[in-house]
């Protein structure tokens, strides 16, 4: 090694090390757990077929199962940003290490119009999409999945909800 090599300090670790996540056993470990949790934004669109990229994770889950929702995630190394007490408080947290997961935890949350949606209302109507042998994926239906995405009213939400109404009305001529 020539000298100026040894006097530069390193610019980057030289071991890098992902987490512990695997999205198969993550929600294998979250319906483990019994959570009630809705998988919604692009993740769910994915799960539906999307073509649309997104590099985080979104769910709705009930507020009564945040402490569940922590104790399933921690073998992934996802550590909650806020206890569950300020959790019910915001309406809202993060789980996350080089992955993240936002989750609503708010019993109602209003589109950008002021409709009023309800968890428990969407958990009754809810749909499950096979992940793998044995793991689900719970969404909302296509049409309670279309106001979360009122939730925002971005411009990339407001492609999405095309989206999931041409799949509502696929689904509406196979009846």
């Amino acid at each position: 090694m020539r000298e100026d090599e040894k006097a530069a300090p390193a610019r980057y670790p030289l071991v890098v090390e992902g987490s512990e996540f695997e999205e198969e056993g993550f929600f294998r470990a979250i319906q483990g757990a019994g959570v009630r949790a809705l998988l919604i934004g692009r993740r769910a669109l994915i799960a539906l077929g999307a073509p649309v990229l997104t590099a985080d994770y979104d769910l709705w889950a009930h507020v009564d199962d945040i402490e569940a929702l922590n104790r399933a995630a921690a073998p992934f190394g996802l550590a909650p940003t806020r206890t569950p007490d300020e959790a019910r408080k915001t309406g809202r947290y993060v789980l996350e290490n080089d992955e993240r997961v936002d989750v609503l935890v708010a019993r109602s949350v209003p589109t950008v119009d002021g409709v009023a949606v309800r968890f428990d209302d969407l958990w009754t109507r809810r749909q499950s999409i096979e992940l793998s042998a044995g793991v689900a994926l719970t969404l909302p239906s296509l049409a309670d999945l279309i106001q979360t995405k009122r939730f925002g009213g971005r411009p990339r939400d407001l492609q999405d909800i095309e989206y999931l109404k041409g799949l509502l009305a696929e689904k509406e001529l196979e009846r």
